[in-house]
């Protein structure tokens, strides 16, 4: 897999964008992230479209997943 930077520029400009339009939500996550992500964690998934349609999913967290959620959050060291 090649590092395409311009593509890495693109993602971080909107990873701003998107901070900005929901300011919560990077603090929620980092509070999960700090506190309830263990083996065995279920993570639910709840999307309501606007013409009322529901889907909904959960997973549940195996220890290779932790190891991918340290090395996302350790990509910013």
């Amino acid at each position: 897999m090649d590092f395409n930077p311009v593509k890495f520029l693109r993602l971080k400009n909107s990873w701003g964008q998107f901070k900005q339009n929901h300011p919560k939500f990077s603090s929620f996550w980092k509070a999960v992230y700090k506190n309830s992500l263990d083996e065995g964690t279920v993570i639910e998934f709840k999307v309501t479209a606007p013409d009322g349609k529901v889907l909904a999913s959960n997973i549940k967290l195996r220890e290779s997943d932790l190891e991918l959620f340290h090395e996302i959050m350790n990509m910013k060291s």
